[in-house]
C-alpha cells in the first residue's frame, strides 16, 4: 500500500480486498483511539451497467442517496445502516463512478482494547470484539456521521500490513441473496487460523409479503 492511499485503492475491489487483510484501521475519537487489524473482508463491484456488474452490490440498481458515497473517489468510508439496528463500514475503491468497495467484515483489536470492550460489553472474549461487520463498526464507533469520511490519517487512518503471515482463503460472501451470494462470486477473503473471522452463513430466504 503506497503513501498515496487513494491511488492504491483505485484498483478492482477483488484485487484490493485480499491486500487489505492485515491492514490496520484506526479511528481517533474524543474518547480515544481504537485500532483494528483486518482479518476478513468482502469485495463488491459495480452497478448493472458497469463493465463488471455485481448483483450483490448495493449499487447494482443504480445511484441512490444511500449508496451515493460508493460512486465517489476511492479512499473514503461508505457506512450503511442495516436491519434497523447496525452500521457496517466499507472502503470505497475503484475509479470514481465505478461504485465499488470492500466490506470490512472482521478484525482483531490491536490498540485501545479497553475502550473497545466498553463499546462491546456483550463480547465474551476479545476475539469477538470486532468479529462480524456490525461488531467491527461498534468497536471502532463508526456511525452514520462517518459516511464519506476520508481514510488518509485524519480521524480515520488505514495503514498497510507489516506482516500478513499465512496465505489468504476465499469463498462466497456471507448473507448475500441471489446470484451474488453464489460460488460464482468467491469474493469473501480471510486469514486462516484467525479467531476473529466470522462464521459463514448463507442468505436466509425472506418470506414474500402477502398480496
Amino acid at each position: 500500500m503506497p503513501d498515496d492511499l487513494a491511488a492504491w485503492l483505485l484498483r478492482d475491489p477483488v484485487l484490493v480486498a485480499p491486500d487489505l487483510l492485515g491492514a490496520v484501521l484506526t479511528h481517533t475519537s474524543p474518547e480515544g483511539a481504537v485500532s483494528v487489524r483486518l482479518t476478513e473482508v468482502e469485495a463488491y463491484r459495480g452497478h448493472r451497467d458497469s463493465e463488471h456488474p455485481d448483483p450483490g452490490s448495493h449499487s447494482y440498481n443504480g445511484r441512490t442517496p444511500r449508496n451515493e458515497v460508493m460512486w465517489g473517489p476511492p479512499g473514503h468510508l461508505y457506512v450503511y445502516f442495516t436491519y434497523g439496528m447496525h452500521f457496517c463500514a466499507n472502503v470505497v475503491c475503484g475509479p470514481a463512478g465505478s461504485s465499488s468497495g470492500c466490506l470490512l467484515r472482521a478484525g482483531e483489536v490491536v490498540e485501545g482494547i479497553d475502550l473497545a470492550r466498553s463499546r462491546r460489553p456483550a463480547a465474551k472474549r476479545d476475539a469477538d470484539l470486532a468479529r462480524g461487520p456490525a461488531r467491527l463498526a461498534q468497536a471502532l464507533a463508526i456511525g452514520r456521521g462517518d459516511n464519506g469520511a476520508a481514510l488518509d490519517g485524519g480521524r480515520f487512518r488505514l495503514e498497510p500490513p507489516s506482516h500478513r503471515g499465512a496465505g489468504v482463503l476465499s469463498g462466497p460472501r456471507v448473507g448475500v441473496a441471489g446470484p451474488g451470494g453464489s460460488a460464482d462470486y468467491p469474493w469473501r477473503f480471510w486469514l486462516p487460523g484467525e479467531p476473529s473471522v466470522s462464521a459463514y452463513r448463507p442468505a436466509k430466504p425472506r418470506p414474500r409479503p402477502q398480496a
